[in-house]
């Protein structure tokens, strides 16, 4: 029977909010936003290139299969348009709560994924709660069960 085992787990990274931090956060964030407004505005005229050239294509536009057709495309814009606006939503809320952020605090920005040994007698629960806290990209703290 084996006394250690190497199993993965999930470390958090933290960050301190830095003013270079919230730059390049708001940075990438209005980023995130003027490509979202790209895709939307390339979704519209795609959407309408397909119309255009099912009706085009048709010898009679009235043709009921033929609105089907069209009233089928309209409908998959309509839905990718609400995603992206749903996106859209959700990068501009990221953006008012990175502006309300305070310096010197800390906030979750994302995670890794690294191994780790337990051994008979280790506390499972503190080996899989495991953080690194970064200044600026530079590591300021190592947690393991915090």
């Amino acid at each position: 029977m084996a006394n250690q085992l190497s199993i993965k787990r999930n470390i958090t990274i933290r960050a301190v909010v830095t003013p270079r931090w919230k730059e390049e956060a708001e940075r990438e964030i209005s980023q995130a936003i003027s490509t979202t407004d790209q895709q939307l505005a390339q979704l519209e005229q795609e959407g309408q290139e397909v119309v255009s050239e099912i009706r085009r294509q048709s010898a009679n536009p009235l043709d009921p299969r033929i609105q089907e057709q069209v009233a089928g495309v309209q409908q998959q814009v309509a839905s990718k348009r609400a995603e992206l606006e749903e996106q859209k939503r959700n990068l501009l809320d990221q953006q008012v709560n990175v502006q309300g952020l305070e310096m010197e605090q800390i906030v979750d920005q994302g995670q890794l994924e690294s191994s780790c040994t337990v051994e008979v007698g280790d506390n499972l629960v503190e080996k899989l709660q495991a953080s690194i806290v970064v200044r600026d990209g530079i590591v300021e703290a190592l947690s393991e069960g915090a």
